[in-house]
């Protein structure tokens, strides 16, 4: 016997065909004599059309009562799962966030979990209930409804893993495990059968859209054996019962990964925006008059460079940001201008990021030549590049976005069996 934490996202749950079908994926861990706690999302689009709600209410409005509207999506979700397990001879409850309780901090509509208090959940494992959680949520020290921002329901979901220690958590959604690449891209991507948590979090924040970037960060954390699998195979189909090897992907410590690629997968972001300053005065504390006002405005900075000056008083910073911030970031950077000191700022939306990730990069050399090599083949320019030691991130433009994601690919092998 385990336990098991399973999340269902909200293609999964997005009506009450759906919903008995989730129900037959926990049945099948109940009878297997399996103690189970569910986090469900709202459905499908059901949180899209609460907070287009509260804007046609009042473009300005209290953060707090936004989060008891949005909240209820994953209340009506709870509540139906249940009702359907019922109907089936299973023993379970809903849960709200506020009556387990989770505990958040107070920033509304994009809250932090501090602490989870499982208890009263464990007592009731052993009475055999199955606790269906209602995820996105939890309460803040103001007593209020405190939501997790978007995403949220994964991190519900490995936090209550990390909180009850379960064996295991399970993220059930519309795609089959975690991929080489983006398959609608790449037709030869792979699934993969383990990846390691650092490079699932490089993934994550890099344009992966398989699990939102705090719950992978959560699960690094607190070591959560964390599996992604798809909702859309029958429950009842080979191997999906089988605890230690079920189809998916295993997202676990890299100690668990024997044959390590030198590479695991390519991911991609796109809509990204370039920023330099020119001729900028080289001296102590100008990143700061850069990077600080940007901060203060929530822009995200990402790629930074910056070039050496000869004389050691001019020099160039080039940063990217979200093209959906660029217009604010000149704003801000021309309002600061004095402080700064540089003499013209050019900016260029509309471009790509392309990555290559792997714990592997960390043990082999010449990782990089390969793709600055396979890239000049294809005739793509290279923007700005960036590294870690599991990361090479490379700016480029949008137009070759799909033909240097499958030329990369392919030239580490990852198209191959």
């Amino acid at each position: 016997m385990a336990r098991i934490v399973m999340k269902f996202g909200g293609t999964s749950v997005a009506d009450i065909d759906r919903i008995r079908n989730v129900a037959r994926h926990v049945k099948r861990e109940t009878d297997a004599g399996h103690e189970v706690a569910v986090v469900v999302s709202a459905m499908a689009g059901k949180t899209s059309e609460l907070v287009d709600w509260t804007r046609q209410a009042s473009l300005i409005h209290d953060a707090r009562e936004y989060d008891a509207v949005v909240a209820s999506g994953e209340q009506v979700t709870s509540g139906l799962l249940s009702i359907v397990l019922q109907s089936m001879g299973v023993n379970a409850r809903s849960w709200q966030g506020w009556q387990i309780p989770i505990r958040t901090d107070n920033t509304h509509g994009a809250a932090r979990i501090l602490d989870i208090d499982g208890s009263e959940l464990v007592r009731r494992f052993g009475e055999g209930q199955v606790a269906v959680i209602a995820g996105f949520q939890g309460l803040g020290p103001d007593n209020r409804i405190a939501t997790l921002g978007r995403g949220g329901s994964d991190t519900s979901a490995v936090a209550m893993a990390a909180a009850l220690k379960a064996d295991r958590c399970d993220i059930y959604t519309d795609v089959d495990g975690v991929y080489t690449t983006d398959p609608r891209i790449e037709p030869k991507a792979r699934r993969l059968k383990k990846i390691a948590f650092e490079e699932m979090l490089e993934m994550a924040s890099l344009g992966a859209k398989v699990l939102q970037v705090r719950s992978v960060e959560l699960a690094m954390v607190h070591k959560v054996r964390t599996f992604v699998r798809s909702s859309f195979i029958e429950p009842d189909a080979p191997g999906m019962g089988d605890f230690d090897n079920p189809p998916g992907t295993l997202i676990c410590d890299e100690d668990e990964i024997v044959e390590q690629e030198v590479v695991t997968g390519i991911a991609y972001a796109r809509d990204e925006a370039q920023i330099s300053l020119r001729r900028l005065s080289d001296r102590p504390g100008v990143s700061a008059a850069i990077f600080g006002p940007l901060a203060e405005a929530h822009v995200n900075v990402d790629m930074i460079v910056q070039n050496i000056s000869e004389d050691g008083t001019k020099t160039d910073m080039t940063f990217t940001v979200p093209s959906s911030d660029m217009e604010k970031s000149l704003a801000v950077l021309e309002k600061a201008k004095d402080a700064i000191g540089f003499d013209v700022v050019q900016s260029e939306p509309g471009l790509v990021k392309v990555s290559v990730i792997g714990i592997g990069m960390r043990s082999h050399a010449g990782v990089a030549a390969t793709a600055f090599r396979a890239l000049a083949g294809k005739g793509i320019n290279i923007k700005a590049i960036t590294t870690s030691e599991i990361k090479i991130s490379i700016l480029i433009d949008s137009a070759y976005a799909e033909l240097a994601v499958r030329t990369l690919h392919s030239v580490y092998g990852l198209d191959k069996t």
